[in-house]
C-alpha cells in the first residue's frame, strides 16, 4: 500500500509536526510505501520533518502544480492529510485519491480557527460553523476588527468543511472534537494518539528543580496571564518558594515577561525565568526536571499533548477542564482540573495547590501520569492507524 502523507509545511513547529515525524518512519517500518507532501517551508530556523528517506513532493520547492503532478505520478493509494491550509490544494489532494484526514485542530468549524469568545472574557464557543459566526465575530471579538478578514476566512473555513465531508475516513484523538466534528455532519472515529516524547533518560524519584512548567505558544490563548496572576496565591498557600518556568515563544512573551518581573518584585520567593522556544531535547529536560505541568490554555484545546508528553515522565497537570483536556486528565487521578467556562485564577491556583501540597497524595498523581501516558503511545496509535488506511485504500480496489 502506498501511503501519502500530506500537511502544510515540512518543519517542526509543534506537536502535529513532531507527530508526523514520528509516524512517518513507523509507517515505513511496516513495509508500506510511504511519500511526504507539504505546502510550505517556514521557519527556515526550525528542523525538518523525519521523513526517514520517504519522497517528499514540496510545492514550497518546485510550485505547487508540479508537485502535485508529481505526487500523482507516484500514484499513491491513499492519502493521510493534516491541517492543510490551503483548501484548493485540501480538494485536489482528496480528489487524487481516497482519503484519510487527521482532525488536530478546529479545521473547517471555527472563522478564526480558536473555537474562543474573547469578550467580555474568554470562553469556549459551542456555536455551530454557519452564517451567524458573522453576526457574533465582531461583538464577541472572534478575531480581528478587518470585514475584509473576516469573510475571507469565513469563505475559506467553509470550503474546507466542504472537502472534509467529501473524506473517506475522519480521525482523531479527543472525543471532544469527535462531538465537535459531528455537528457538522462529518462522522469522526477516534483513535488512541501517539504522544512524542523527547528523548531524554527520566529516573523516577529524581530530584526535580522546578515547581511549575508552562511549556507552549504564548499568545492569549494559552492563558499564561492566569497562571502568573495565580502564582503569588499559590507560593502563599504552599508556604515556600516557587520556582517557575516558561518554555515557549510567541506574540505575549513581551507582555508576560512584563508581568512575571513585577510578580517577583513583589514577592522575591517566585522565581520566574522565561527559557524561550525550545527543542525536543530541552523541552524533555524541563519535563524530567518539574512537578507540575500547568496548562492554563482558556480555549477549548482540541486536545494538549503536551499533558501526555509531560506524563511520560511522570509529571502531572494542572488545566482548565476545556476542549479534549479533561480526555486524559482526570481530576484527582493525574493531576487537577479547573472550572473553564469562564476561566479563573482563583480556580486555576486551587487546582495547582491540590497537586503540589501534600507530598502523599502528590506521589499518587505522579504515579497515575506514568500510567495514563501508557495509552498514549505509537504502540497503540500505529496498529488502529493502519487499520483504517487499509480499509480506505482497499475500497478502492
Amino acid at each position: 500500500m502506498r501511503v501519502a502523507v500530506a500537511s502544510w509545511t515540512n518543519r517542526l513547529i509543534g506537536g502535529v509536526e513532531s507527530y508526523l515525524g514520528t509516524v512517518i518512519p513507523a509507517l515505513r517500518a511496516t513495509g508500506l510505501d510511504v511519500a511526504f507532501f507539504h505546502e510550505v517551508d517556514p521557519p527556515s530556523d526550525r528542523a525538518r520533518i523525519n521523513t526517514a528517506d520517504a519522497p517528499v513532493f514540496s510545492a514550497a520547492s518546485i510550485g505547487l502544480a508540479a508537485a502535485l503532478a508529481a505526487l500523482q505520478a507516484w500514484k499513491p493509494d491513499v492519502m493521510y492529510m493534516h491541517g492543510l491550509r490551503d483548501p484548493g490544494t485540501f480538494a485536489r489532494l482528496t480528489a487524487m485519491a481516497p482519503s484519510v484526514t487527521f482532525i488536530h485542530t478546529y479545521l473547517g468549524t471555527c472563522v478564526s480557527g480558536s473555537k474562543t469568545h474573547m469578550w467580555p472574557y474568554p470562553i469556549p464557543c459551542e456555536k455551530r460553523f454557519g452564517a451567524m459566526c458573522l453576526v457574533h465575530y465582531f461583538p464577541r471579538s472572534c478575531g480581528g476588527k478587518s470585514p475584509v478578514t473576516m469573510w475571507q476566512r469565513y469563505q475559506r473555513e467553509g470550503r474546507q468543511l466542504a472537502t472534509l465531508r467529501k473524506q473517506n475516513a475522519v480521525l482523531t484523538h479527543s472525543a471532544h472534537m469527535q462531538k465537535e466534528l459531528a455537528a457538522h455532519g462529518v462522522a469522526t472515529d477516534v483513535i488512541p494518539y501517539a504522544v512524542v516524547i523527547p528523548e531524554v533518560e527520566w529516573v523516577p524519584n529524581a530530584a526535580r528543580s522546578c515547581d511549575i512548567l508552562f511549556a507552549g505558544r504564548m499568545d492569549a490563548l494559552k492563558g499564561g496571564i492566569f497562571l502568573l496572576d495565580a502564582l503569588q496565591s499559590i507560593r502563599q498557600r504552599l508556604n515556600r518558594p516557587l520556582s517557575v518556568v516558561f518554555a515557549g515563544d510567541g506574540p505575549d512573551r513581551q507582555l508576560w515577561e512584563s508581568r512575571a518581573e513585577l510578580i517577583s518584585a513583589e514577592d522575591p520567593g517566585i522565581s520566574i525565568v522565561f527559557a524561550g522556544w525550545c527543542d525536543e531535547s530541552r523541552l524533555g529536560t524541563l519535563m524530567r526536571e518539574s512537578r507540575l505541568l500547568v496548562v492554563p490554555s482558556v480555549w477549548p484545546e482540541p486536545f494538549a499533548s503536551v499533558g501526555m508528553a509531560a506524563a511520560r515522565y511522570g509529571v502531572p497537570a494542572a488545566a482548565f477542564a476545556v476542549g479534549g483536556i479533561p480526555q486524559w486528565l482526570h481530576d484527582g487521578v493525574n493531576g487537577h482540573l479547573a472550572p473553564g467556562s469562564p476561566p479563573a485564577t482563583a480556580g486555576l491556583a486551587d487546582a495547582v495547590v491540590k497537586c503540589l501540597a501534600d507530598p502523599r497524595h502528590y506521589e499518587t498523581l505522579s504515579l497515575g501520569a506514568a500510567r495514563m501516558a501508557e495509552a498514549f503511545t505509537m504502540e497503540k496509535h500505529l496498529p488502529a492507524l493502519v487499520r483504517v488506511l487499509e480499509r480506505v485504500s482497499d475500497g478502492r480496489r
